[in-house]
């Protein structure tokens, strides 16, 4: 509903008009009468109406002055001058601050509401422009996002090699001169784990905090996995690489310390290169120095020792855990995952050449056996299970068991998909359980045990439309549920179905419905 402030310093035109435009069939509501320019000043400010009806001749401020000194303070008042001097001058000088409409007095009803109805489509064609711009805006941001962290995970999993820093540059619209890797992780307190909402909360001020912070580099962000995110920092110019690097982690933890998060941060740095294709060494070496962190409570970050020498080789506890995290990210289907976990894997090995090869070939061929009744257990049937032999190079045991892992991972997505419908259902049953409250693709995913780029593509591959809008379809069919009541207010439904943002949630019903939320609360009431 548009807000109209009447300005005339005769009473009986404001009311005249006043009572044409309360049973106009416009969306209208007069919210104010003033008797001069200065008082027209004043409620202006206090008011902020979408259009004023302005008087031009009147004692002391008139409305030519009036409409100077509001458009100072809000330039999207309309403005509609009313005035019974049919002069050029008059109508040049409203013109001249952007006024279109100018009435004659004495004004038919039929002048007034051509002219209100004229600015009124104005004002609504601009907002429907403002929202969809918004609207794309902030799908286009999701977009770039969702592409960065692919784009950043598949970089440093070294699957990207024919693209260089004068393409980056062009893309960025900067040239890149040298790129590096931090690792940022967040650390809970004792033995306590954290919460989906913790995580993402987490997630969200970190890639906020950096984005606001950082000025001297280009920054990708990279998706959250085990609450480690890898970042890309860019630059384009010849700074001092430990110095730049420590005033942003030093930055970043003080800035950290002012959060209510329970845990703490930590971050392992990665050297700075001079070739995009080289990106994913400075991932492993920060993947490094992270670990080395976990033996130095007392340090927040740490550079990577370029020379690998002050880590400790792999033990067959170690190997263990490494054997735990591919499996599970081989039953997730998460190619991602298991190709981050097994390439951390190789960097640590291929940085101690002490280690025993005798020792990698025992552990590889423990992994195949467990994967093959993982297979056997799920009901997969797959025979190309490698043969580890006894005198075989050890770079030829890593290559044979990544091309083992993704053809395992391969077989696993197929079987996900077969099986995915009673996954995606129970999926849909959390969210129509849960949307009241702040959940996001990450949680419905950890949910039903799949990774969230997975449970994406099957949840759009299923349903044919994606999650978010899955999403919002819930919400809006229990906003209008609840409309029903008129005891109820607009911010109270706007809560009460997940939204913290009325003005957010009024767009999203539009959208969705072709209606505002007070459009439809009459429409359905009356």
């Amino acid at each position: 509903m548009l807000k109209v402030l009447i300005v005339d310093d005769e009473v009986l035109e404001r009311k005249a008009v006043a009572k044409i435009l309360k049973n106009s069939s416009e969306d209208v509501t007069v919210i104010g009468e003033a008797p001069n320019g200065r008082k027209a000043i004043e409620m202006a400010a206090e008011l902020l109406p979408d259009i004023i009806f302005m008087d031009i001749k009147m004692p002391g401020i008139d409305g030519v002055q009036a409409v100077k000194e509001i458009r100072k303070f809000d330039a999207n008042i309309r403005f509609i001058m009313v005035s019974a001097f049919n002069t050029f001058e008059y109508a040049k000088e409203v013109m001249q601050q952007g006024v279109k409409e100018y009435i004659l007095k004495p004004s038919s009803k039929q002048d007034i509401l051509e002219g209100l109805k004229r600015v009124a489509d104005d004002i609504h064609a601009e907002r429907k422009q403002t929202e969809e711009q918004h609207s794309l805006r902030e799908s286009l941001n999701r977009a770039v996002s969702i592409a960065q962290k692919e784009w950043v995970t598949s970089l440093l999993m070294n699957q990207v090699q024919d693209i260089s820093f004068d393409e980056w540059g062009q893309l960025l619209g900067a040239e890149i001169i040298s790129g590096h890797v931090m690792l940022f992780s967040l650390q809970p307190a004792g033995k306590a784990d954290f919460t989906n909402n913790v995580k993402q909360n987490w997630y969200s001020w970190l890639k906020d905090t950096l984005k606001s912070a950082v000025k001297k580099h280009e920054i990708i962000i990279g998706p959250i996995t085990d609450l480690q995110v890898p970042v890309l920092f860019l630059t384009s110019e010849k700074l001092h690489f430990k110095t730049n690097a420590q005033l942003i982690c030093d930055n970043l933890i003080n800035f950290f310390k002012k959060e209510n998060f329970s845990g703490d941060i930590r971050i392992g740095i990665g050297h700075p290169y001079s070739q995009a294709k080289e990106l994913n060494k400075s991932y492993h070496e920060a993947v490094l120095a992270l670990e080395q962190l976990a033996k130095t409570p007392n340090r927040k970050y740490l550079f990577c020792d370029k020379q690998g020498n002050s880590f400790e080789l792999p033990t067959e506890s170690g190997f263990l855990e490494i054997e735990k995290k591919l499996l599970d990210a081989v039953r997730q289907g998460d190619v991602n995952q298991v190709l981050f976990i097994f390439d951390s894997f190789v960097t640590k090995v291929e940085t101690n050449k002490d280690l025993k090869a005798s020792l990698v070939k025992k552990s590889f061929n423990e992994l195949f056996i467990l994967i093959s009744r993982m297979l056997h257990d799920l009901g997969i049937v797959y025979e190309g299970t490698p043969e580890i032999e006894g005198q075989e190079d050890i770079r030829l045991i890593f290559e044979k068991g990544k091309k083992h892992l993704l053809a395992v991972v391969q077989q696993v997505q197929i079987w996900r998909n077969n099986h995915a419908k009673g996954m995606l259902h129970k999926a849909k049953e959390y969210i129509e359980e849960h949307y009241a409250e702040a959940i996001t693709l990450e949680s419905a995913a950890e949910y039903v045990e799949l990774s969230p780029f997975y449970f994406s593509k099957l949840f759009k591959d299923r349903f044919g439309m994606t999650f978010i809008d899955y999403l919002t379809e819930i919400r809006i069919k229990h906003a209008k549920a609840e409309m029903v009541d008129p005891a109820k207010s607009l911010k109270e439904i706007c809560y009460s179905v997940g939204y913290k943002d009325p003005n957010y949630f009024s767009r999203v019903f539009k959208k969705a419905t072709g209606l505002s939320p007070t459009e439809f609360r009459k429409v359905t009431v009356s």
